[in-house]
């Protein structure tokens, strides 16, 4: 099982060029970073974390960029989204951000995608909360079509576009993994259907993720995927011992660790106290 970090980057956190190699000296597999475009006020949404909404939410620079500076800075550390909102993006964009980055990091990037849960969030970018989860499978559809073909066109509901064409390709054939994030039945049936790869939700919240796999496992085999080809990856909010064998044990794939959105001098020993365990 492979163990990686997740982090919110701000401008008073540890900054990207100096994680990844922290992470990479340190024998991490991957570093996640997530997206909020910007928090409406006065915002209705409740956060699924519950309680008030952490500040790192409002400051949270944006992934792609951080990861580019990411990839510049380390050789062999994957690097992923965790997650992309695509449901607010433009796909054409979008799919030229995910090549570019696949190609200066050597082809090691992790698509972590999801549909989002402030949906006053999405509304500011003409997105309606009650079809979002169809819009975001029709761009995952779009970008592949764009990944993958040299002439790309694309009809469907809410996404669409005629001919063209774009470069750069990914590294990665035949394209970066595609890694749904969402919680089970709903979000595993979108990971069965059009991802590579499922990061189940709420294990930070009393949500038993072990129990869920065979069932997942179970859904996947009847939709005519093979079980083994998609990775499930977990994001924990701390490294518990007897937590981590039972994910193991029940198959999981890869673990990422939250790290606070805090300076070197926290960050560093942190690490140094997680290396150890792994």
């Amino acid at each position: 099982m492979h163990v990686g970090a997740h982090i919110f980057f701000t401008d008073y956190s540890i900054a990207p060029q100096e994680l990844g190699p922290a992470l990479e000296e340190r024998g991490f597999e991957s570093l996640w970073l997530p997206e909020h475009s910007h928090i409406p006020l006065p915002r209705v949404s409740p956060w699924p974390g519950g309680g008030d909404l952490p500040k790192k939410y409002y400051d949270v620079m944006d992934p792609f960029v951080a990861l580019g500076a990411i990839a510049a800075s380390t050789k062999t550390l994957k690097i992923g989204t965790g997650i992309c909102l695509v449901i607010q993006r433009d796909v054409i964009q979008l799919a030229k951000e995910v090549a570019t980055i696949d190609q200066l990091s050597g082809g090691r990037f992790l698509f972590g995608v999801g549909a989002g849960w402030n949906e006053e969030e999405m509304a500011d970018h003409g997105t309606d909360p009650k079809t979002r989860f169809r819009l975001m499978r029709e761009k995952i559809e779009a970008m592949k079509a764009i990944w993958t073909e040299n002439k790309s066109k694309y009809d469907g509901e809410f996404v669409k576009f005629g001919e063209m064409m774009t470069w750069p390709k990914p590294v990665q054939k035949p394209h970066p993994p595609v890694i749904v994030g969402g919680a089970f039945p709903y979000g595993a049936r979108r990971a069965i259907r059009f991802g590579d790869g499922w990061i189940p939700l709420g294990g930070g919240r009393g949500v038993d993720i072990p129990t869920q796999i065979p069932h997942f496992r179970q859904m996947a085999a009847e939709a005519g995927r093979n079980p083994d080809d998609i990775e499930i990856s977990v994001f924990a909010a701390r490294p518990v011992e007897e937590e981590l064998k039972k994910l193991q044990g029940a198959g999981v794939s890869r673990v990422t660790f939250d790290l606070p959105s805090a300076p070197s001098d926290e960050i560093l020993p942190l690490l140094d106290t997680l290396a150890k365990m792994i």
